[in-house]
């Protein structure tokens, strides 16, 4: 299968509310939309972890940041201009996200992607994605799709 068929597919999972399992630009993640509270009640219940616990979000761009956070701060810009690994910023005032995702104070960690397959996923799907790791609840988070628990590997679309 092409990495263009899976990213249809995997989108289509997405937008029914369902859990994928897929490679990030750091470990292997599981993840939903991150609009849909729903969905990601159901990653926190795979997870085995509790709710108050802070999940990332990928976006594939600043234009998409912007679209859900309200205002993002110069310094922040700044940043992702010089970064060159992944870096995961948490950004004061999200919009247009499940509320069961969010801190309590309105704030969530999001990170601009840099996978092939990530951006492409995001593009297609046009809405950030949860991205948790592969993994339960105070286990090691895996590196490789071998190292992913089978308790994991059963529970998502």
């Amino acid at each position: 299968m092409s990495m263009r068929s899976e990213i249809k597919q995997t989108s289509g999972i997405l937008s029914q509310g369902g859990i994928i399992l897929y490679p990030t630009d750091t470990i292997w993640g599981i993840g939903c939309d991150a609009t849909l509270s729903a969905a990601v009640d159901k990653l926190y219940r795979i997870k085995n972890r509790k709710d108050s616990k802070a999940m990332l979000v990928l976006v594939d761009s600043m234009k998409m940041l912007e679209k859900y956070i309200e205002l993002v701060p110069d310094i922040a810009t700044e940043i992702l201009s010089v970064s060159n690994k992944p870096l995961t910023i948490i950004y004061p005032g999200a919009t247009g996200m499940a509320e069961n995702l969010l801190h309590s104070d309105g704030s969530v960690g999001i990170r601009i992607t840099s996978d092939p397959f990530c951006l492409g996923l995001l593009q297609y799907f046009g809405k950030p994605i949860v991205s948790t790791s592969a993994n339960i609840a105070s286990h090691p988070p895996p590196q490789y799709f071998a190292q992913i628990d089978e308790a994991i590997l059963g529970t998502v679309d």
